[in-house]
């Protein structure tokens, strides 16, 4: 009971109570520190939600991206300010904070050479997702790869091709990534005809089918823009090009631009204007007339006695 009394008697109640009103100081700026950083996220969210929905984004989409942002960017702040506050709160205790900060110092290096591709993935995806590169049901080209977005995480970006094939990207081997998707689409197409039709007419029925599909009931929403003809873009072995694009909503281009090919098709049958197929002459040099001329006589001997020349010599003999 002395001894107790004795270490009573040698406390100093100053200290004490001096050291008490700054840790709750302490505790009071770091309620106020946090209470600002929340909303000021929230405010964050709810930009990043109506800035989503102006660039066309699905609701809940963005609702969801701009969720996913906010919340781990929260994660990593209130760590960051509970990291503070314990330390500050320590040294108000007179515990000596220079070892602790040594030792997570050095065991901050060994997990990050440890785990230097998570947090390489980790940062390139919030920075996939802060700048809306690319959406959930985007279309896009990641590293030659094409495909659907299906998802998108701070770790991974996930794609579905054509075949129904999953691919699976880490973010931060992401090299090239070509959204095909976004705001706006366009179909550009390379019409072949033949040598002897009149490409001015040809063109001008390529703008009046184009202009008919731009009327249509269920196409013409579909189309962001008229047809555009950029002319005669190349001079084929058996065709003469003609380039022209279509400009669609996102991810409408291919459905409108099957349909304005399958128009195409009806209107040059209608017009009498001929698609050509690669076709090729065969040139025997010198030879080229006594061959010319045998098969010649050939396919006329065999007109005249209406059966191969093969199967009638054998009747002769």
């Amino acid at each position: 009971m002395h001894l107790i009394s004795n270490l009573i008697g040698n406390i100093s109640w100053e200290e004490v109570i001096l050291g008490a009103l700054r840790v709750l100081l302490v505790l009071v700026v770091f309620w106020i520190a946090m209470s600002l950083v929340k909303m000021g996220l929230r405010r964050l969210e709810e930009n990043l939600v109506r800035r989503g929905k102006e660039t066309g984004d699905v609701p809940n989409e963005a609702e969801k991206r701009a969720e996913t942002l906010v919340r781990l960017l929260r994660q990593a702040v209130l760590i960051m300010l509970w990291v503070v506050a314990g330390l500050v709160v320590l040294r108000q205790f007179g515990v000596e904070i220079g070892p602790i900060l040594a030792s997570a110092g050095v065991a901050g290096v060994a997990v990050g050479f440890g785990a230097q591709n998570l947090v390489r993935d980790i940062i390139a995806g919030f920075f996939m997702i802060l700048e809306n590169q690319v959406r959930v049901g985007d279309v896009a080209i990641i590293n030659g790869t094409g495909g659907l977005v299906e998802q998108i995480n701070f770790r991974t970006i996930i794609l579905r091709d054509l075949s129904g094939t999953v691919h699976v990207f880490p973010n931060g081997t992401v090299n090239t990534m070509s959204n095909m998707t976004r705001e706006w689409s366009a179909y550009v197409y390379d019409i072949g005809v033949a040598y002897k039709e009149d490409v001015d007419e040809v063109i001008e029925l390529i703008k009046k089918v184009g202009a008919e599909l731009k009327e249509d009931s269920h196409y013409g929403p579909l189309m962001v823009a008229d047809l555009e003809v950029f002319g005669v873009d190349n001079f084929a072995d058996s065709a003469v090009v003609i380039k022209g694009r279509l400009r669609t909503r996102p991810i409408k281009q291919w459905e409108v631009g099957r349909e304005f090919r399958r128009r195409i098709k009806h209107a040059f049958d209608k017009a009498g204007i001929e698609i050509p197929f690669p076709h090729r002459s065969i040139y025997f040099g010198e030879a080229s007339g006594p061959v010319l001329a045998q098969l010649v006589n050939q396919a006329s001997l065999e007109n005249r006695e209406g059966r191969p020349r093969d199967e009638a010599e054998p009747e002769k003999r």
